[in-house]
């Protein structure tokens, strides 16, 4: 077995680790989201704190680790008697992002089931967490049906396992710990408010604290069980401090006043429902049993609002976690009678001294310049992308909107998600088939066609129905799956007006809250000057998407072909790497072109740079043609305005085989045609 590396041999990441603690302390808080950067330590600190948990008694033989002193009476094992039992130390399973729905919540044996009336079940990995630790590595990568499922079974406290009138149910309850990378997508919101707590975790810049983290590593990987030897002591007191503070928990008093704080905080910061009430009282509590009291002190209240509320604070998903800490001292302040608000949460609270959150800071908008003139395209036509006086400032995205659902015209086999019809493990069914492998959805019906004519030669006599593998059907559903959602920005200078761009800005991000919503990825393409550039590969961090947008500098000339064969490069890797998740175009310009540049080069005419004309509208319609052969599911949003249009936007939509919207049919009352319209252009 591998030797853990040691808990308290982590070095920094003082709140991950007060976290974890507390927890530890007290399950009931409900577990724990870790944010940050990769090699941050976050899979290491929570492996280890499973060392660190006091046993566990449980009744011997039981597969659903059922508590001796209060057995579970529905237990699929049981009955149990009361007493007795036996110690285990506690268990934390690791659920992978690439599971299937029967490893979570276990699978019932379909075939002795219907042949025998047996419920035959082997328990799956919540039976396993059973009063331990459910550890989600990457859990924002996590599948919707089996978030779905977590949510259930941590709303319930246990599981459910029902097929064709085949039920079982064990009691489920763990706790909840996920790591995750921001950049490559944000959690559910229901599956965030779950999480009791949350840290924010990076990497350290004093180069000191680097140079140990690198000593330690390297101590451990050339010899494991040494190292955890050396730090043995300190474990052992860390795992003593924990039984100490569970004995000492029931003892803690929380007085009204502590009680009036979390409220007044609750309420300052508009979180929405009680569990950030709740969630903070118990964390609050388990505080001051970790310090050693029985009173609930001001700066308890302070460290649990820290750790409990920035993920509920969130309105959409790019906002950046954080908590206004001058805001939550004045509220303290105010309902705190005589605590002292402003005590150092860094103390005896943490295992080095804790440590309070520091705000997220999100990105702001800088401040742009005038509104570019009609001829400021034409004065760029000598200068690069991103270079040049003709470049303007990055201008803030207008207000979001919902818009209508944009999909993919066919039936995939996609990932699941929610945006265009596929052949799912979940949704409707539509007919059966033979099952490839382990039979996951039985198709009763089609089973019991198969079998009825042969009940006879294999000797039926009496009421059962003699089912043989062969019988067995798999259902074939249809769901919806997501899709790699590929915008490919114009930033020229025809784009670069103030109020025009953060129109645009905002329609984009309007629809990059969409793919959030179905659980796309996306990318970003956009070009300007003489070139184009990626400035965002594929990806299910919408929020980086947004990011990269805010920041997007106008101005230049208008290489539309280099835009439209960048993002034809861009599907062409993706295609390699996910084949199965089909790709959807959006093209926002105003439909100029005005320059050829890489393009011109692309096409095989030689070097040399267009300088207007015919000739880049000629490499744009090749360009376009690219897609339509393909036949890659397109949309251009029509930027142009002003009362004279030339419709360019629409002639590029029917070379790229899609269709065209203005950005004020783009809201969700204005296209209620346009989903059929692209459907139609396609078939």
């Amino acid at each position: 077995m591998t030797t853990p590396f040691p808990f308290t041999a982590v070095v920094g990441q003082d709140d991950l680790r007060l976290a974890l603690l507390l927890n530890a302390v007290s399950p009931a808080v409900g577990g724990v989201l870790v944010r940050g950067e990769k090699g941050t330590a976050k899979s290491t600190a929570v492996r280890a704190l499973s060392a660190l948990l006091p046993e566990v008694a449980v009744v011997p033989g039981c597969r659903f680790s059922c508590d001796p002193a209060s057995p579970d009476p529905a237990c699929p094992d049981g009955p149990h008697e009361s007493g007795g039992g036996a110690a285990r130390p506690a268990r934390m399973v690791e659920l992978p992002v690439g599971a299937s729905e029967d490893r979570l919540v276990g699978a019932l044996d379909i075939e002795r089931a219907l042949s025998e009336g047996v419920k035959a079940f082997e328990p799956g990995l919540l039976a396993d967490a059973h009063r331990g630790i459910l550890y989600v590595d990457e859990v924002n990568l996590l599948h919707d049906h089996l978030v779905d499922l977590l949510l259930d079974a941590a709303a319930m406290g246990a599981s459910y396992v029902e097929r064709e009138g085949v039920s079982v149910r064990h009691a489920a309850r763990f706790l909840l710990v996920g790591t995750m990378n921001p950049e490559e997508g944000e959690l559910r919101p229901q599956l965030l408010d779950r999480f009791g707590l949350t840290v924010e975790v990076a990497a350290s810049r004093e180069p000191d604290q680097r140079v140990e983290v690198v000593r330690r590593r390297l101590a451990y990987d050339d010899d494991p069980a040494a190292f955890a030897a050396r730090w043995a002591d300190e474990e052992t007191a860390v795992r003593a401090r924990i039984v100490a503070a569970r004995e000492l928990l029931p003892k803690v008093r929380l007085g009204d006043g502590a009680l009036r704080q979390i409220a007044a905080t609750c309420a300052a910061f508009e979180v929405d429902g009680m569990r950030a009430d709740i969630v903070m009282a118990r964390t609050a509590t388990a505080l001051a049993a970790w310090a050693g009291r029985t009173d609930v002190l001001a700066e308890d209240v302070r460290q649990a609002a820290l750790l409990a509320l920035p993920h509920r604070r969130r309105r959409n998903p790019f906002d950046a976690p954080g908590l206004d800490e001058d805001k939550l001292d004045e509220t303290l302040e105010e309902f705190g009678g005589d605590d002292d608000p402003d005590t150092d949460p860094d103390g005896p609270d943490g295992p080095d001294g804790g440590g309070g959150q520091p705000p997220a800071e999100g990105p702001e908008s800088p401040e742009g310049g005038g509104d570019v003139e009609a001829s400021a395209e034409a004065g760029e036509a000598g200068q690069p992308a991103g270079a040049g006086s003709g470049e303007r400032s990055p201008v803030g995205a207008g207000e979001p909107f919902r818009t209508k659902v944009l999909s993919v015209p066919g039936i995939g086999e996609g990932a699941a998600g929610r945006r265009s019809r596929a052949r799912t493990e979940h949704g409707r069914t539509t007919g059966a088939r033979r099952p490839s492998g382990a039979l996951t959805k039985l198709h009763l019906a089609a089973t019991v066609q198969a079998a009825a004519p042969h009940q006879r030669a294999r000797g039926r006599s009496g009421p059962g129905l003699v089912v043989r593998r062969d019988d067995l059907r798999q259902a074939t559903r249809e769901g919806r799956e997501s899709n790699l959602v590929l915008f490919v920005v114009d930033a020229s200078g025809s784009m670069a007006a103030r109020q025009r761009m953060s129109a645009v800005k905002g329609a984009v991000v309007s629809l990059l809250l969409d793919a959030y919503q179905r659980r796309d990825k996306v990318g970003l393409v956009t070009f300007r000057g003489s070139a184009a550039d990626v400035a965002l590969p594929p990806t299910s961090s919408v929020d980086a998407a947004a990011a990269r947008l805010e920041s997007l500098p106008t101005g230049g000339r208008t290489p539309l072909a280099a835009g439209l064969l960048k993002a034809h490069d861009v599907l062409r890797v993706e295609r390699l790497r996910d084949p199965a998740r089909r790709a959807l175009v959006v093209v926002v310009t105003d439909g100029r072109a005005t320059e050829g540049g890489a393009a011109r080069s692309a096409s095989g005419r030689g070097g040399g740079r267009a300088t207007g004309g015919t000739e880049p509208v000629a490499l744009a319609s090749r360009a376009a043609r690219l897609f339509a052969a393909e036949g890659v599911a397109s949309v251009v949003v029509d930027c142009e305005s002003g009362p004279v249009r030339l419709g360019l936007a629409g002639r590029l939509a029917g070379e790229l085989g899609g269709s065209a919207v203005t950005l004020d049919e783009l809201r969700a009352d204005s296209i209620a045609g346009l989903v059929k319209d692209v459907q139609r252009r396609a078939a």
